[in-house]
């Protein structure tokens, strides 16, 4: 057991990180931490005398108003520690885990680790976040002891955003070392890691930069422009959105070429970028950061560089018919359509394909130790959908051997091992192991998906929009698969069917939850909504919405523990039903509100009566607390449709409790809200019905003028002020009194208002834009 514990790094605890350099990587680091509650000492170099520490304290500034958002949780700034290495490095003999990101250059990080290693705690470990350098030139030098709790520890920029953090051991890294690395990387920073040689450029970077480099070669060879490679390699070929280009605008091309450089000098292969792409670079035209790059922002207008002429044109869309058709298909059948598409655009792609292919099987065995590792480095740190072997499996073996042959490319042994293909169809997942052989699969964080669920038989029922599976330990998972996992009436019906089984089979629990990689839920689904208002059947909109409302209240009066586990978008019916059950255990990237008020409604699937009562209760303790305070946070917080940007400030608004928990790494989500359902199960009992002493009159009165101030002031439209008297009607319990209310009181005010707004020609011009667009109207 004590060799388990040593080997999993389970015995060294992470109490505090130190970060060196506080650029954008660095303080991006320092941000994360800070935000998973980790204290963190962040330097750099020595300022001016006066302000030796400014340059960290700038960095740390960046921090702050990056956009997106480096940190969670605003206020978790306050656990980052500036100074400066010349004053303040013996600070880091406080740290557990030393984390340096300066310059990419192999001396100034071995004059710094020198310095450094006096003042390390025995237990501590020094990483790198070099993107290249391989981890034997950093410790040079450097004792035995130093390079046994040495490791390279690779961001991907934006680090808070980036689920990929690559872990590089060297031959001398003590695996107790790697596996606290490994441990705390995964739940405290919440990264999917790989393990990577260590070889120049790593895993994501030595394919991904090689694949841009030769793209800006292909797109040569058959003469296409940027906006045309751009969405051949984009979401065309299950491709992030920025695809090639943008994505080095976001990287900044002075780095794409110092990447490609080192590149080119360690391994001897050919990196060189285009002369055009040179030219950029001596410019200063480094892409987002200097406002132009291959892109340039015109007003509101894209502008795209013609490579050939080296001026900027307003981006020109792709609108090949056939193209648009082949985008659409699953990815089976969009790589085979793509074997066969005539023309140019079908020559680059199969070239880019069959380039990027050959590269991949060529240098997988000497940057990784399995090629999972690959599809996953280049998934999560390029934002593909798919791998590159996955990839080929959809291909086929024959087609990238004959395209080899075609291109004069010999055939890597890796393809010849294949003879199954790269993830043969087995019962346990198994891929090809490098050197021949399959191996199975290794399973990451967590280890819970909805794939490995039904492939285990542990799928227990299934309708069209919703399915239940068998999560271990009498805990079932309830997964949306509609649309956008829109709540609509099939998944309503399916819901109670499961809180039926649960009930009948005595089962410990549900959780709520699903692995879709784009959202949890975007809520009720108002499409149908639309027709049934012009047919006038407005019995069957009160009887929908009764229905809503009573799977909430099931949720919240379940006799077993009910945990949602949102994640992404969980907006109105999705943010009310999780408000409802037992607990939340959230994923820290949580895009949560009641966003009603955008088309011009209010919340009425419980939201707004869960609220009011939630703030309500928050107050009951203070005697001196004046009640008018929970009503105005709860009308802000409806009408202004507000939504979290995390779930750190899911909390602060009020949609998450205390006692609900956050887990950093997606991976775990799954698992770590079945571990609340079975803390829970043992003592659960179904929770009671409550009341509160509504406002009445004296609150409506404030509230209304308050939105007849903002009309006035031109802040709000006319219909917005009507809409702000409705939701103030719900929660001040209507005009009369202050009296004693029921939860069930307030659902019917809900209702009622609700039907009141979807009866005006505004909230219905709303509904329309919005689901027509995807976008909001102020009308």
């Amino acid at each position: 057991m004590q060799t388990s514990n040593a080997a999993s790094g389970a015995g060294m605890r992470i109490r505090k990180v130190g970060v060196v350099g506080a650029g954008v990587m660095g303080s991006g680091i320092a941000a994360l931490a800070a935000s998973a509650g980790i204290p963190v000492v962040l330097l750099d170099v020595a300022g001016p005398e006066g302000q030796r520490g400014a340059p960290a304290a700038a960095g740390l500034d960046k921090a702050r108003k990056a956009r997106p958002a480096a940190f969670m949780d605003p206020e978790g700034a306050s656990l980052v520690q500036t100074g400066n290495i010349d004053d303040d490095l013996a600070r880091l003999g406080e740290c557990d885990l030393i984390i340096e990101a300066i310059v990419e250059l192999p001396a100034p990080k071995q004059a710094l680790y020198a310095r450094l290693e006096p003042l390390l705690k025995p237990t501590a470990i020094v990483a790198s976040n070099t993107s290249g350098i391989p981890m034997r030139i950093l410790t040079e030098g450097r004792s035995e002891r130093f390079r046994r709790h040495f490791l390279g520890m690779h961001f991907f920029n934006p680090v808070r955003y980036m689920h990929l953090l690559e872990l590089i051991p060297t031959g001398e890294t003590a695996p107790e070392v790697l596996g606290a690395a490994r441990r705390f990387s995964e739940r405290v920073f919440g990264k999917g890691i790989v393990l990577a040689k260590d070889a120049p450029g790593f895993v994501a970077n030595r394919l991904g930069v090689a694949g841009m480099v030769r793209t800006m070669t292909l797109m040569e060879e058959f003469g296409l422009s940027i906006d045309e490679v751009d969405f051949l390699t984009g979401p065309f070929l299950a491709r992030a959105k920025s695809a090639t280009f943008r994505t080095a605008d976001i990287s900044g091309l002075d780095v794409l070429s110092h990447v490609a450089a080192g590149l080119a000098s360690t391994t001897g292969e050919d990196y060189t970028l285009p002369s055009w792409m040179q030219q950029l670079v001596q410019e200063g035209k480094l892409g987002e950061k200097t406002k132009a790059g291959f892109y340039r922002k015109e007003g509101k207008e894209i502008h795209t560089l013609d490579w050939r002429t080296m001026q900027y044109a307003p981006a020109k869309k792709v609108e090949d018919p056939e193209l648009l058709r082949i985008g659409k298909l699953p990815h089976a059948a969009r790589f085979a359509a793509i074997r066969e598409l005539p023309g140019t655009y079908g020559d680059f792609l199969r070239a880019y394909l069959l380039t990027i292919s050959h590269y991949a099987l060529t240098v997988t065995p000497e940057v990784a130790f399995d090629v999972a590792s690959v599809d996953r480095a280049m998934e999560w740190g390029y934002a593909w959908e798919i791998g590159p072997f996955k990839q080929m499996d959809l291909l086929g073996a024959d087609f990238l051997r004959a395209g080899f042959a075609e291109r004069g490319l010999a055939v890597p042994a890796m393809l010849d091992d294949a003879s199954r293909g790269f993830y043969p169809d087995d019962a346990t997942p198994t891929v090809l192991a490098i050197g021949g052989g399959y191996d199975a699969v290794t399973e990451i964080a967590g280890g819970i998906t909805i794939a490995s669920l039904a492939r285990a038989g542990r799928t227990l029922q299934t309708w069209d929009e919703a399915a239940l599976h068998d999560l271990g330990d009498g805990v079932a998972l309830f997964e949306f698969r509609s649309k956008m996992n829109t709540l609509g009436e099939g998944v309503v019906r399916a819901l109670h069917a499961a809180l039926d089984r649960v009930e009948h089979d005595g089962l410990a629990g549900l959780v709520i939850g699903n692995d879709d990689p784009r959202t949890f839920s975007a809520g009720a689904n108002l499409a149908p909504v639309v027709q049934v208002v012009q047919e006038g059947k407005w019995d069957v909109i009160d009887e929908s919405i009764r229905g809503f409302q009573g799977t909430a209240m099931r949720i919240r009066h379940s006799p077993f523990p009910i945990v949602s586990a949102p994640f992404g978008l969980a907006l109105g019916g999705a943010c009310e039903y999780s408000m409802h059950a037992a607990r939340i255990q959230a994923h820290a990237e949580l895009y949560m509100g009641l966003v009603e008020a955008g088309v011009g409604l209010l919340p009425a699937g419980g939201g707004t009566k869960e609220i009011l009562f939630r703030f309500a209760e928050d107050l009951a303790p203070y005697d001196e607390a004046d009640p008018f305070e929970a009503v105005k946070r709860a009308f802000k917080l409806i009408a202004m449709a507000t939504t979290s940007t995390s779930a750190h400030e899911a909390r602060k608004l009020g949609f998450l409790r205390a006692a609900d928990r956050i887990s950093m790494n997606r991976d775990t989500l799954l698992v770590d809200a079945k571990a609340r359902v079975v803390d829970l199960a043992p003592d659960w009992v179904a929770l009671p019905d409550r009341t509160i002493t509504a406002l009445g009159r004296a609150g409506l009165g404030n509230l209304k003028a308050a939105a007849w101030s903002m009309k006035e002031a031109g802040q709000i439209s006319a219909f917005e002020e009507r809409l702000a008297g409705e939701i103030a009607y719900v929660l001040c319990g209507g005009d009369g009194p202050p009296r004693t209310v029921t939860e069930q009181d307030i659902l019917d005010l809900e209702r009622e208002g609700f039907k009141t707004l979807l009866g005006t020609p505004e909230t219905q011009e709303r509904i329309a834009y919005t689901l027509k667009t995807g976008k909001p109207l102020r009308n």
